[in-house]
């Protein structure tokens, strides 16, 4: 992982870099799985990896597009309908699919970082206004704690450990 919060960068530039890093950490994970092992249901919820990085795009759009009054574009899920749909890979979508909307969402909120002041503020989907800097802070924390998960999964797959690639 190439990623490295800067010791002494800017705020904003060392939120982002940090979390890059467990955008990272995410994709790594995935890396090397077939797409049974990226299906498997591992825990009696039914989690499995590909679903945790499909919500992860929801959770991206949702955050900084949606709460900044931007388009999220097409969703592959319906929360209002099924509030877990965003956990789980129906067997229409492909590993490609699910990667690309990761991808899509990703740089879509890249957009908005890129384009918004740390405070400017937008309204979360409870109706709470919450600056630039919060959603940050709340993405790179949510990123984190599924980079966790996913850590916990890929061990139980293949014994595969660690947090990010050492080469």
């Amino acid at each position: 992982m190439s990623n490295r919060v800067p010791f002494t960068g800017e705020e904003k530039e060392s939120l982002l870099t940090a979390l890059d890093r467990h955008r990272d950490a995410v994709l790594w994970k995935l890396e090397g799985l077939d797409d049974e092992q990226l299906r498997r249901p591992m825990t009696p919820s039914g989690t499995n990896p590909l679903g945790l990085l499909k919500h992860l795009g929801g959770a991206e759009l949702g955050w900084f597009r949606q709460t900044f009054g931007r388009d999220t574009g097409p969703l592959p899920f319906d929360v209002d309908a099924d509030d877990s749909s965003d956990m789980r890979v129906e067997p229409h979508e492909s590993t490609a699919d699910i990667l690309a909307f990761y991808a899509r969402a990703r740089a879509d909120a890249d957009e908005v970082i890129g384009e918004l002041a740390l405070d400017d503020l937008g309204t979360s989907w409870s109706g709470n206004s919450v600056s630039l800097r919060w959603v940050l802070i709340h993405m790179t924390t949510e990123t984190a704690r599924h980079a966790g998960h996913l850590d916990i999964l890929r061990e139980l797959i293949d014994g595969s450990t660690g947090d990010h690639d050492r080469s």
